[in-house]
């Protein structure tokens, strides 16, 4: 399926995001790319809006717009509030997770990791990074690959790990062990607007 494979940098910029989680991209240059950037832009309409937030949930979790929609569809068929059942099974994704527990620095770099077969979920090689995780399932390391540099460098820089996650640390393997309630998951996403723009 094609990815978007150009720069986040951009994209960061475009809606004002971190799509990194580092912030390093709007430190220099907080405002939009191109020539007129730094200049003041027209207001936005009410469908702008809309698309923007969409947008920025969309390039955060890194999907196409395929796997954005059936997500929503999915989401829109469950019991409960549209919006925040869209979050969970985004949060819920196995690259998100692998992001999460510290495997990797950024989302792009957790599904990397998934889709070279990498990761184990409950002992099993997965490499489907929109593998949908259960409550009790454990995201590991296949056994050869324990010993990446690169997995040990981010596990290093890990600064946060969230509460329905636990982790341990000599078998190197976390434990998804609930759901996340909304004030776990991002606070700059207002999913009302993303509902509503599926709604038109």
């Amino acid at each position: 399926m094609s990815r978007y494979t150009g720069s986040t940098w951009k994209i960061s910029r475009r809606l004002g995001i971190s799509l990194t989680g580092t912030g390093k991209e709007l430190q220099k240059r907080p405002y939009p790319p191109g020539q007129h950037g730094p200049t003041q832009r027209k207001k936005l309409s009410e469908y702008g809006i809309q698309l923007q937030e969409k947008q920025k949930l969309r390039h955060m979790y890194g999907l196409t717009e395929r796997q954005f929609r059936n997500t929503f569809d999915k989401a829109s068929r469950m019991p409960g509030i549209v919006g925040e059942n869209f979050l969970i099974l985004l949060e819920s994704r196995l690259d998100n997770l692998v992001y999460r527990l510290g495997f990797a620095r950024t989302r792009r770099a957790a599904r990397q990791l998934v889709n070279h077969g990498h990761i184990t979920v409950n002992g099993k090689k997965v490499d489907i990074p929109s593998y949908q995780c259960k409550p009790g399932d454990v995201i590991g390391l296949r056994e050869k690959s324990r010993d990446l540099a690169v997995v040990k460098e981010s596990l290093e820089e890990r600064d946060y790990l969230p509460d329905y996650l636990s982790f341990d640390e000599n078998k190197m393997e976390g434990t998804y062990t609930r759901l996340p309630e909304r004030s776990e998951l991002p606070a700059e996403i207002q999913e009302s607007l993303i509902v509503e723009f599926y709604s038109r």
